[in-house]
């Protein structure tokens, strides 16, 4: 049943929430995150990753028809869709949402498919800003996958988070480690994204990911060559998370 809005300032509630949850597991925070009043209706956000597979499953097993939704930039990965349909049959989740770039804006701004070439910030907004926005606006709050280990911005995630004036992030694995994601994986059987094993481990849109060698940050892989280690979905104070 869709909880009531919540009616205290978004920095408030989030505020709370970090105080209260603070010593909790991440699947507890999950839990609680999808039931408590102070959140609002949320919907988890996944990009059926090298990792998503925790968060999917562990919703799978609290309430599988959460609200899951999925970009299809239309320039994934081939593995990154047949994955996207195995884990959702896998973990039989019944409410998993497709979203895809606006058509007309696509053909406007994007007619060659040749913008993240020249501009990876005007193409992650055409294909994931934008339309996550869209798919955001029935919602109080969005779960993502984030965890401090991932580096940059990351390193002092908290698990809930104020996104502007109108919704809370959170991020019940913020705390996680390498070890937790390969543990929790394992021990519960769970199928890893094909490219992961061919030297992937942080795997976006196709033309902007490429392997990562060994020695090199896990997100090396992603935009090489440019001054950019978010696609934008993630905010902090209204501003696109940049490289320092």
């Amino acid at each position: 049943m869709p909880l009531e809005a919540p009616l205290d300032p978004v920095d408030i509630r989030a505020a709370e929430l970090n105080r209260r949850y603070a010593h909790h597991s991440g699947a507890d925070v999950l839990a609680h995150a999808l039931t408590d009043p102070q959140v609002g209706n949320a919907a988890l956000v996944s990009s059926f990753g090298a990792d998503a597979v925790v968060l999917l499953h562990m919703v799978s097993v609290i309430d599988r028809t959460t609200p899951v939704i999925f970009l299809d930039t239309e320039m994934l990965f081939p593995e990154t869709l047949d994955y996207q349909r195995e884990v959702a049959d896998h973990l039989r989740l019944t409410n998993v949402q497709v979203h895809y770039p606006d058509r007309e804006e696509v053909f406007l701004e994007n007619p060659n498919n040749r913008l993240h070439t020249k501009n990876p910030d005007a193409c992650c907004a055409l294909r994931k800003t934008r339309p996550l926005q869209k798919a955001l606006e029935p919602y109080e709050a969005w779960i993502t996958g984030r965890k401090r280990y991932q580096g940059g911005s990351r390193v002092a995630l908290p698990f809930f988070e104020a996104e502007g004036e109108s919704r809370i992030k959170i991020n019940p694995l913020a705390h996680w480690t390498p070890e937790d994601v390969r543990e929790y994986t394992q021990n519960n059987r769970l199928p890893r994204h094909p490219l992961v094993a061919k030297g992937y481990p942080s795997i976006g849109c196709a033309p902007c990911t490429t392997r990562v060698a060994e020695g090199e940050d896990l997100r090396a892989g992603r935009w090489r060559g440019f001054d950019k280690i978010e696609c934008g979905i993630h905010f902090e104070n209204g501003k696109a998370v940049r490289a320092a």
